[in-house]
């Protein structure tokens, strides 16, 4: 297999996130069985899931950070 080859099945495609990709702090709450409080104050102090701000009162989550997060957390 050349370097340039790839596995079958595998894409390797770059792609963009999809609004059903980010969680809001009520749905990412919901799921890690925390309150909406307990994401706020992980946020304020750096120690809970990257956050992106659609605005200043608007965090939402990505899937994927959520799941590294969780990932380096149980390790």
């Amino acid at each position: 297999m050349s370097k340039t080859d790839t596995l079958p099945g595998l894409d390797t495609t770059p792609r963009l996130e999809t609004a059903f990709d980010y969680l809001t702090s009520d749905e990412l709450a919901v799921w890690l069985r925390v309150s909406p409080s307990t994401l706020c104050r992980w946020r304020k102090t750096g120690q809970g899931p990257r956050c992106t701000w659609l605005s200043s009162t608007c965090p939402r989550y990505l899937r994927a950070d959520v799941e590294a997060w969780l990932r380096r957390a149980a390790a």
